[in-house]
């Protein structure tokens, strides 16, 4: 067996990746080496040596499997019962973020850590039993469609997802590019089940991106990290240091909807952006061990620019490290709304036949040593979207028209109101007014004017959406954020 990334190359990623089984585990221990050695030691004379060797609770394992294997009614394999067996002790844990992987899963779950993926794009977890999502990646097909931090999927294409585990879950959400994955949420909030139609398709993973906007006379430099993975940190300091030779008069990180990845790269950021050789995050073993890492910055000074850093709901594990070694050892702001709330650590061990298990190894506090575990981070300067950026898809298999009622009504009102095309009302009925704004919107972009939301009218109300959505002037977060910087740089 092998331990694969203890230490500052642990995982901090929120448990699976909805069609890519991505990953942000790195290796670093080999069998032989430091905390690994002593793993695979002890797995070898646990099952090498004779019965006595073994821990006597062992022994009711056995008779089961003995049972099972010379009663039951029908032949079952050995590799089917172990399989159960270690997926039942991992599931006993109760621990979302621990998790088993036979070989097969394994092998595609490492075929795709490091390249372009097919599938919806939303990072999701395990919670009280049902499949929730975490965070859409940006300009994925599941944030295109609509999904929401916290939406629980219950269940794809007509098949529920009652009873399975996250893999056998994630199986059914993944397929291939250009086909349809018809999702069923149930959302916090909303009284009915929501149906979400995602058009698969390739997913980059491209995690840097940057643009310069101008606030209030101040060049702000904005740099958007979708998630930490191997390069992520390379890329950050490369559009960093191009972003400062531009003239930049102050800088935004927004880490909204980014689940987490390597500590490695959350560790490398922290390192030009922290002051005074600040603390970025201390780690905490477990209870067999009273090992605690501490890890720090490398910047003597202060960058010459005042900066904020944008959080949210989808903001999680290494995002709230970034987000909470900023505020705690760098005095920076936090715009935005409450962070996930994921404060532990992962770690994958591969065993002999290839399976993999991820285990919670660790968890990690802030430079104040505080544990944001299933709370989150509240921002310093708390901002709400605009309601419409909660808007979801609307129905695909009926026509919106007059003197209908429901919720699909009231989510078309709450994107006419988006668009303003004022509805006149936004509590759910298909009134005289709502007609006529379903007229104005048809006009203006070419349609039949009929004043009923067919396919036409309802793809084009939702890419009209999309693009309001998109547009910084809209994005109340971020304009607050550059407010905060372009203050703080005249104040300088």
């Amino acid at each position: 067996m092998k331990w694969n990334g203890r230490s500052v190359l642990a995982l901090v990623l929120v448990s699976m990746v909805a069609s890519s089984f991505l990953t942000m585990g790195l290796m670093k221990n080999s069998a032989g080496e430091s905390s690994s050695g002593t793993i695979t030691a002890s797995a070898s004379s646990l099952f090498s040596g004779s019965q006595q060797e073994y821990p006597k609770e062992f022994k009711k394992l056995l008779e089961a499997f003995s049972a099972i294997k010379q009663e039951y009614i029908e032949n079952v394999s050995t590799d089917q019962l172990v399989e159960g067996a270690i997926s039942g002790m991992v599931g006993s844990l109760k621990d979302p973020y621990s998790d088993y992987m036979d070989p097969a899963t394994a092998e595609e779950f490492n075929s795709t850590l490091h390249s372009t993926f097919q599938g919806i794009g939303t990072e999701v977890t395990m919670q009280n039993g049902r499949v929730t999502v975490v965070s859409p990646f940006k300009n994925s097909p599941a944030e295109k469609a609509g999904l929401k931090p916290n939406d629980q999927i219950i269940s794809v294409n007509g098949e529920s997802l009652e009873g399975l585990d996250l893999h056998q879950a994630v199986t059914k959400i993944r397929g291939p590019k250009g086909t349809k994955a018809v999702l069923k949420i149930v959302r916090p909030g909303v009284p009915e089940p929501l149906t979400i139609v995602c058009i698969r398709d390739d997913i980059p993973i491209e995690t840097v991106t940057s643009q310069i906007i101008e606030k209030n006379g101040v060049s702000i430099g904005v740099i958007s990290l979708t998630q930490f993975s191997s390069d992520t940190a390379n890329h950050f300091k490369e559009q960093l240091a191009d972003l400062e030779k531009k003239g930049i008069g102050g800088l935004v990180i927004d880490v909204r909807g980014n689940p987490g990845g390597y500590l490695l790269a959350v560790k490398e950021i922290g390192e030009v952006l922290i002051p005074n050789r600040g603390k970025i995050v201390q780690i905490e073993y477990g209870s067999n061990s009273k090992e605690k890492e501490e890890y720090f910055s490398k910047a003597e000074a202060a960058k010459p620019y005042p900066i904020a850093v944008l959080i949210n709901a989808g903001s999680a594990s290494a995002s709230e490290i970034l987000a909470s070694a900023m505020r705690e050892s760098g005095g920076y702001k936090l715009v935005g709304e409450k962070s996930f709330g994921k404060g532990t650590v992962q770690s994958t061990m591969e065993m002999a036949d290839k399976s993999q298990l991820k285990l919670t190894i660790a968890k990690w506090l802030t430079p104040k040593g505080n544990w944001i575990h299933e709370k989150g981070i509240e921002p310093d300067v708390k901002v709400a979207q605009p309601d419409y950026f909660n808007a979801t898809q609307l129905p695909t298999d009926k026509v919106l028209a007059r003197d209908m009622a429901g919720s699909d009504v009231k989510n078309l009102q709450l994107i006419l109101s988006g668009l303003k095309l004022s509805p006149g009302r936004n509590d759910g009925y298909f009134d005289e007014k709502t007609e006529q704004a379903v007229k104005r919107f048809q006009a203006s972009h070419k349609l039949p004017v009929t004043g009923k939301v067919d396919a036409a009218t309802r793809t084009a109300l939702e890419d009209s959406l999309r693009e309001e959505i998109r547009k910084p002037d809209n994005d109340l977060q971020l304009q607050k954020a550059l407010d905060v910087v372009s203050r703080d740089a005249k104040a300088k």
